[in-house]
């Protein structure tokens, strides 16, 4: 253990989350962590009790938190910060009812499950393009060759974007991954990404509003016009779909690769019937390494659980980590088993604010897993040395080197 037990950021709890998270469940299910000023929430049964109770936690942490940003950023990026919280005060996910209902209706239709479903076969295309470019060589870094191009490919598609505009877009992304992350100079290289992000998505939003496509940027043109959306918001929610998009997909890939690879025996159920058995085995992927480790809420009022007192504007961090182990809801919960069911992780939450692109990110990972499952039975990690990113919001691999053949 670092010197201080309540240290987010220490190297072993970013490379293992599960023991840290899993101690305070099984120990203080709701902690206080001083360092941060925060509450942190580790069972499953409170989780999914304080989402369901979303009038008593508000989403809008960016508006109404007033402390400083942790970990601590420079001192001189302090007005960098109030753009940033700017900008994401506007995002679908920082809304309470009832406005988050009239944001959420208004784009829903676009990420049902029988429309995500129907882009299956671009996904699936994708993903084959990508590992024909690199099967020769028997041997890649997942992240760089598949788990970061599928998801700005996808993305860019459904904002209606040309192919040209792909890698620009990509390299935004990579600086909007600053947005969660640990270091002290983050906000620089974030409102780059952002300001860079709005000039790019402006003028095809002004295009869209006059002249509508079938794309994600029309259906907020749209709503726009109606007048549930304004011109900031709609920048910022397309801006959003990139964020929220990109790097959850990313770990997905990443971690469900690393978690079959390193399980041989479940790994071989599922290239035995890769088309029959890859549904329930990303179920699995979702809840034993999950994308997102946790999210934040804030207290709207005072709240009593677990005979203690939250308070009006406390910060709540719920881990989904932690939750999707909890031995009171899953037999064998540290186990990664492939045929898992039923499987009730809350990898994409749950409640109001449940993953608008859950079916989406299921159909690209199922995808993926199974085409690796047919095309590179004998996959095998290649290295020793696995290292995440410092951020408590994500589970972000920096590198996955494997190799096959």
């Amino acid at each position: 253990m670092s010197h201080d037990p309540d240290d987010l950021f220490a190297p072993e709890v970013i490379a293992d989350p599960y023991g840290y998270f899993g101690h305070l469940r099984e120990t203080d299910p709701l902690h206080w962590n001083a360092r941060s000023e925060l509450w942190i929430v580790t069972r499953y049964e409170d989780l999914v009790w304080l989402v369901r109770h979303h009038e008593l936690f508000s989403s809008a942490v960016i508006k109404s938190d007033q402390r400083p940003p942790y970990p601590p950023i420079d001192a001189e990026d302090r007005g960098l910060f109030d753009e940033v919280r700017h900008f994401r005060s506007d995002q679908l996910v920082e809304q309470d009812r009832p406005a988050h209902t009239t944001m959420r209706e208004a784009v829903h239709e676009y990420f049902t499950p029988t429309a995500m479903e129907s882009w299956r076969p671009f996904v699936r295309a994708a993903v084959a393009e990508l590992l024909d470019e690199v099967a020769p060589q028997g041997r890649m870094d997942v992240l760089q060759a598949l788990a970061a191009p599928l998801p700005v490919r996808i993305i860019t598609h459904m904002m209606g974007v040309p192919s040209e505009d792909r890698d620009h877009l990509r390299a935004l992304a990579d600086k909007l991954l600053y947005i969660n992350r640990g270091e002290s100079y983050r906000m620089k290289p974030l409102m780059e990404g952002i300001g860079a992000m709005m000039a790019y998505v402006e003028p095809k939003v002004g295009q869209r509003v006059l002249a509508p496509e079938n794309d994600f940027i029309s259906v907020l043109a749209a709503a726009e016009k109606d007048g549930v959306f304004t011109r900031h918001q709609v920048l910022v929610n397309t801006a959003l779909l990139l964020f929220a998009g990109h790097e959850t997909t990313m770990n997905l890939i990443c971690n469900g690769t690393l978690a079959l690879v390193r399980h041989p025996e479940q790994w071989a159920r599922l290239t035995a019937d890769p088309a029959g058995t890859v549904r329930v085995a990303t179920e699995e992927i979702l809840r034993y390494d999950p994308p997102v480790k946790s999210t934040q809420r804030i207290a709207a009022t005072d709240v009593e659980r677990h005979g203690k007192q939250i308070k009006q504007g406390d910060r709540i961090r719920w881990i989904m980590a932690a939750a999707n182990r909890d031995p009171r809801v899953f037999e064998h919960p540290d186990r990664f088993d492939v045929s898992r069911s039923p499987n009730p992780h809350v990898s994409f939450g749950s409640g109001i604010h449940y993953c608008l692109g859950a079916t989406l990110a299921r159909v690209e990972g199922q995808e993926v897993f199974r085409a690796l499952a047919e095309r590179f039975p004998d996959l095998r990690l290649d290295t020793d040395r696995l290292e995440y990113q410092p951020s408590i919001q994500f589970r972000s691999l920096k590198s996955l080197p494997v190799a096959w053949g």
